[in-house]
C-alpha cells in the first residue's frame, strides 16, 4: 500500500524516474552511497524507498489535503480536518495517525540535505557531486524552513474559532506547501531555481537526477 502510495505520487508529478533508475553504486565509493540514501533507499523509510522519493510523496499528500480544506471556505470542521491530515504527511509527531506515510516531509527533507552534504565532504566526491550538493541541500533546507511554517499556520487553523480567520490561514498554507512540491519564483525572474527562498523538492530531484547522471548512475 506505501509502494503504491508512493509510486502515484512520483508518477502525477513526473517523476517516477527516482524509482526508475537502478541503484548503481561504485564499490567503495562512500559520496555514491549517500547519493543512494537520497535518490534510491534508505533504512527506516516507507518500503525502504530514498529519503527524496519518500519526501516527494509526503508532500503530495500534504498539498492534497491543504488543497481539500481550501474548497469550502465556510467550513471550519472540514478545514480543522485536512490540518490534522497535513500534519501528520509534514511530521507525524505532530499527528500520528493520517492519510501520510508515517515519515513525513520534514524528517526525509532534512535526510537529503543531510545525505547530500555527507557525499560531497566523502573521499571520492566529485566536482559535479560537490556542485550538484550545493544546490540541492539549499533546496531541502527551504522545503524544511517552509514545513516549520505549514506546521505552525496549521496549529493556528486548529485553534481558530471562525471560518473566515481560518480560511486567510489557508489560503497561505496551500501557497507553502504548493512550494514544498514545485518551488516557487521568489524574485519573479519568470523561472525557479534551487536558490534560498525558491527551490523546493521539484528542484531538488532536476539537480539529483544531474548529479547521478554525471556519476553515470542513470538518472
Amino acid at each position: 500500500m506505501r509502494t503504491s502510495t508512493i509510486v502515484r505520487a512520483l508518477s502525477g508529478l513526473g517523476l517516477v524516474g527516482l524509482l526508475a533508475s537502478p541503484a548503481v553504486h561504485a564499490q567503495g565509493n562512500p559520496a555514491h552511497a549517500h547519493m543512494g540514501h537520497v535518490a534510491d533507499g534508505f533504512r527506516g523509510t516507507p518500503e525502504g524507498h530514498g529519503l527524496l522519493p519518500t519526501a516527494v510523496a509526503e508532500a503530495a499528500v500534504a498539498a492534497q489535503h491543504a488543497g481539500f480544506a481550501g474548497r469550502d471556505p465556510s467550513n471550519l470542521d472540514g478545514m480543522k480536518l485536512h490540518m490534522g491530515h497535513v500534519l501528520n504527511a509534514m511530521d507525524p509527531s505532530e499527528v500520528e495517525s493520517g492519510p501520510g506515510l508515517g515519515y513525513g516531509v520534514k524528517a526525509a527533507a532534512a535526510g537529503v540535505a543531510r545525505h547530500i552534504e555527507l557525499a560531497a565532504g566523502s573521499d571520492g566526491a566529485s566536482d559535479n557531486i560537490k556542485t550538484h550538493a550545493k544546490h540541492i541541500a539549499t533546496a531541502s533546507g527551504n522545503v524544511v524552513t517552509w514545513v516549520n511554517e505549514v506546521i505552525a499556520l496549521a496549529r493556528k487553523v486548529q485553534e481558530a474559532t471562525e471560518a473566515s480567520a481560518a480560511a486567510g490561514m489557508v489560503e497561505g498554507l496551500v501557497e507553502l506547501t504548493n512550494a514544498i512540491v514545485a518551488g516557487t519564483d521568489a524574485n519573479g525572474d519568470g523561472r525557479t531555481g534551487w536558490q534560498e527562498g525558491e527551490g523546493g523538492l521539484a528542484q531538488v530531484t532536476q539537480h539529483m537526477n544531474l548529479m547521478k547522471r554525471g556519476e553515470g548512475m542513470g538518472g
